[in-house]
């Protein structure tokens, strides 16, 4: 038996609204007078920076293509750029894999996604059984953590963005966490922007769907906007929050995380405010 650590317990959520409590979702981005705002991926901008952290969909690529700003960005930030991203249906090791061909050449160690840092956390936190609702590559990514995903009775659920979510498997997700597993849900986004801006469904929408059946429910997320990847960028990097900027296109996520871990704030706005 591993030895166990305290988890965070789950609380009750609502919408995601900016700290002010206004729903203007670019309130969020004035949390902090560091925030920049442009149109495009600028090398310029991050000149000065000792490192870089960027957002994935809608910064770097859309729908598995690479903006064509995104190669000259990456190429000119090298080294000093790291992938943060809510992304949870695969894994570091083969989103660095497929964008290589694209011309971003970010290796895996520089590679955070929301769902694999929700399984290496709840792994690091003693959980043994897991109800894993996601794509087979994380699946795989939870067994060589020692996770248990096919037992009965699990401690935990974790919803990733799952297209085996339907109508049909909501009844039985929703009755294990009535039997008392943790809901865990890789992040909290409803949508990204897919490459001609129109919006591709996220994790946020499978909770959303389960919240219309079971009001009350609650969760916790470690996807953006908590600051947590930002912040273990950081610290894997040795570099200060002063020293860094974040690179996003989502200011109720993005803007929101960037000021939670202190760290300048670029708001790439490419098509429409979000």
């Amino acid at each position: 038996m591993s030895q166990r650590r305290s988890i965070a317990p789950v609380k009750q959520r609502g919408p995601p609204v900016p700290p002010d409590g206004r729903q203007h979702l670019d309130a969020a981005t004035t949390l902090r007078p560091e925030t920049i705002r442009q149109t495009r991926l600028d090398p310029a901008a991050i000149e000065t920076a000792g490192v870089v952290l960027c957002d994935l969909d809608g910064c770097l690529i859309s729908e598995g293509r690479a903006f064509g700003d995104a190669p000259r960005f990456a190429a000119a930030c090298g080294d000093r750029l790291w992938i943060v991203s809510n992304r949870s249906d695969t894994t570091a090791a083969l989103l660095s894999a497929r964008l290589a061909p694209l011309g971003l050449h970010v290796p895996p160690a520089r590679i955070l996604l929301a769902g694999e840092v929700a399984l290496e956390q709840l792994a690091h936190a003693g959980v043994e059984r897991l109800r894993l609702w996601a794509d087979p590559a994380l699946q795989a990514r939870a067994r060589t953590l020692g996770l248990d995903i096919d037992a009965p009775r699990p401690e935990a659920v974790l919803l990733c963005r799952d297209a085996a979510v339907t109508v049909e498997t909501m009844g039985p997700l929703l009755a294990e966490v009535a039997s008392g597993a943790a809901l865990w849900v890789a992040n909290e986004d409803l949508s990204h922007p897919g490459h001609d801006g129109a919006p591709v469904a996220e994790t946020g929408a499978l909770l959303a769907a389960l919240r219309a059946i079971r009001p009350e429910l609650g969760w916790r997320s470690l996807g953006k906007p908590d600051p947590l990847m930002l912040t273990t960028a950081l610290a894997r990097s040795g570099m200060a929050a002063a020293e860094a900027v974040f690179v996003g296109d989502n200011a109720a996520t993005d803007g929101r995380a960037a000021a939670a871990a202190g760290i300048p704030f670029l708001h790439l706005q490419r098509s429409v405010t979000r």
